[in-house]
């Protein structure tokens, strides 16, 4: 998709993909030296924790571009509805994940949760920037079905 968007429905795709383009090397750069510091300073089980973490913090970024994707043909409201219920179903699934996490032995759980920490703030800054530089328009204004203007 090149150029400037057309509709709403465009937008949102064209914002889907930059986010992806530029979220990805921050995180997997997040998630390896999370992964490379947990093994230096706690060991293998370290290592398993940042790597959990970092999977779960990984996810639930796609499945935020997923959740673009799904929604852009909707109408407005039903893509904001469908961002916050995606959020509160990202949310309660990070939440048992962390308890799953307190649970396994095999993994360290301050490892998991820092470096989650860190993948998430990496995906969160890449989102702020793909934004910026997204060639998208904020406010689309389109002549179809728009009222007309106020008589002077």
């Amino acid at each position: 998709m090149s150029g400037q968007p057309t509709s709403h429905a465009d937008s949102v795709r064209m914002l889907a993909a930059a986010t992806l383009r530029t979220g990805l090397p921050p995180v997997l750069l997040a998630i390896a030296a999370g992964a490379v510091v947990a093994g230096v300073l706690v060991g293998p089980t370290g290592v398993y924790g940042a790597l959990v973490g970092g999977a779960a913090a990984l996810a639930s970024s796609l499945a935020t571009i997923g959740m673009m994707r799904f929604s852009a043909a909707m109408p407005v409201t039903s893509v904001m509805m469908v961002a916050l219920g995606g959020y509160v179903l990202k949310l309660s699934t990070l939440l048992l994940v962390v308890l799953v996490a307190q649970a396994m032995p095999a993994w360290h759980t301050r490892s998991l949760a820092l470096t989650f920490l860190a993948a998430v703030l990496a995906w969160a800054g890449a989102e702020v920037v793909a934004f910026r530089r997204a060639p998208i328009p904020t406010l689309l204004l389109s002549d179809e079905g728009s009222p007309e203007p106020p008589e002077r």
